[in-house]
């Protein structure tokens, strides 16, 4: 007698269906033999069965039962597989008059037969719904995480005993109901603590609206930090799939919780900068997401840039161009979405006064050369603005007056432009519209060929110019780019 159950197991961000199979047959007394290429969290699974299959009311095969975890090409991680191991083993011994193929079965149990939550709910529900699956039974504590998955039943479970009393009596469990989480609405002016620094504020205006990456320069104190935080605030919220992605990456991260009352927002992550290669990129023993995809239609923010190892600058270069990345170990190769908006910030020299009016630098040319040189052209490059940030003056600081609010607005129209327009940000549009953009403003581009010719800029540098240059159109509601657009792009391009 063989009985299926089915479950799912992760493979980076997304799922795959697994058929839990049992069979009993002659041996040893209560022996159970795990096969499918299982990890060690599946294999000790046997333990954790057995001793809640001791706690629960229904009879089980006493002989050796052999269970299967197909298909068997791929490792099977995780505790997960406890519930549909344990039910394919009662289902031997009882009769559930229910249809297991219309369902997905996932849960980590303890010995006394409770079912745990786990990590990396929401792969598993996507995949039991694009299955065709019509329900879910998952932990009780996975419940409300799950339920952002719409058309799919999901039942949230306390324990095995509950579980079996409701297959057995024919008893309906409750379902869960919850559409979303809601954002908690701040209204609040995010540059109300930001004195001065308009010409940061333009900027970070320019980023929000076309997903621009930035870099600001100055010395320590200047609100470098302060801003970047600011820039999260006045984003646009993200729409129904963009937050359904958000969620995926935070469940399979095991941090769900943290994010799940601000969904609607764009993720900010900010490393230090004594950070790990892995847990930036990704990677690790059974790979996992890094910063980068943590912040996922979102901000990264990289303070005190040139403190990073070189090494990991440059190892975003590829992220930065395809918005994704590749993790590649010598039994497994993943995938992880990688489309982020790139800000820094850095001081100038070591001591962090070069070329500050009000304290002198002390740090020798050739250190504070080497200091710049830490971040390579190519990472320079990929810096769509690149802002100077100065130090405001006592009087400045002592100031009352309250930053102006910043154009949210104007920022959700120019945003809504250009999905309208391209389906995309002006940062990741293609080459075809940057073609586009160049035949409908010949002055403009005239201007950009003689600055590109004049400050010696590379190919990409050339083209985001353009990019830029969208976007302040778009902000001003203007159908082509005029010569002022680009000299205003121009004047957030820095020569190292």
């Amino acid at each position: 007698m063989s009985v299926k159950i089915l479950t799912a197991a992760i493979n980076g961000l997304t799922a795959e269906i697994v058929k839990v199979e049992a069979d009993n047959a002659s041996g040893e007394f209560g022996q159970i033999a795990i096969v499918g290429l299982p990890d060690a969290a599946v294999s000790e699974a046997r333990e954790r069965v057995k001793s809640a299959l001791k706690n629960c009311p229904l009879s089980y095969p006493k002989r050796k039962i052999t269970v299967n975890l197909a298909p068997a090409h791929f490792k099977k991680q995780g505790s997960g597989y406890d519930l549909p191991i344990a039910l394919c083993i009662l289902a031997l011994s009882n009769n559930f008059e229910f249809n297991f193929q219309e369902a997905l079965f996932v849960g980590e149990l303890s010995l006394d037969g409770e079912i745990r939550p786990l990590r990396s709910i929401l792969p598993l529900i996507i995949a039991a719904k694009k299955r065709g699956l019509q329900a879910a039974f998952i932990p009780i504590g996975n419940a409300a995480e799950a339920s952002l998955i719409p058309d799919i039943e999901i039942y949230p479970i306390k324990s095995l005993k509950q579980l079996l009393s409701a297959l057995k009596n024919k008893q309906t469990l409750p379902l869960y109901s919850n559409n979303h989480y809601d954002q908690i609405d701040k209204k609040y002016n995010p540059w109300s603590k930001i004195k001065g620094q308009e010409t940061a504020k333009r900027a970070l205006t320019i980023c929000a609206a076309g997903r621009h990456n930035l870099i600001m320069s100055g010395p320590p104190g200047s609100g470098k930090s302060l801003l970047a935080q600011s820039l999260s605030e006045i984003m646009p919220d993200l729409n129904q799939k963009e937050q359904l992605a958000v969620a995926q990456i935070h469940s399979v991260a095991g941090d769900f919780l943290k994010i799940a009352n601000k969904l609607k927002r764009p993720p900010f992550r900010a490393p230090h900068h004594s950070a790990s290669s892995v847990s930036i990129l990704g990677g690790g023993r059974g790979p996992k997401p890094g910063e980068i995809t943590l912040a996922h239609h979102g901000i990264l923010f990289l303070d005190e840039l040139p403190e990073f190892p070189r090494k990991i600058l440059d190892s975003l270069r590829q992220p930065l161009e395809q918005r994704k990345i590749l993790i590649s170990r010598a039994d497994q190769h993943v995938f992880y979405p990688a489309d982020f908006l790139f800000i820094a910030a850095m001081n100038p020299c070591p001591c962090g006064y070069y070329g500050d009016d009000q304290i002198n630098c002390n740090c020798p040319e050739k250190l504070i050369a080497n200091y710049q040189q830490k971040i390579s052209g190519p990472i320079w490059d990929r810096f769509d603005l690149q802002v100077q940030i100065n130090r405001l003056t006592l009087k400045e600081l002592s100031q009352h007056e309250t930053s102006k609010s910043p154009p949210l607005k104007t920022i959700y129209l120019a945003r809504k432009k250009q999905i309208q327009r391209q389906k995309t940000s002006n940062a990741a549009v293609n080459d075809n519209y940057l073609n586009i953009w160049q035949k409908n403003s010949p002055e403009a581009e005239k201007l950009a060929l003689k600055a590109a010719e004049g400050l010696s800029l590379s190919a990409r540098a050339y083209q985001k110019i353009f990019r830029v240059a969208r976007t302040i159109a778009d902000l001003e509601d203007e159908e082509n780019i005029n010569p002022e657009h680009i000299a205003e792009a121009l004047s957030y391009r820095r020569q190292r």
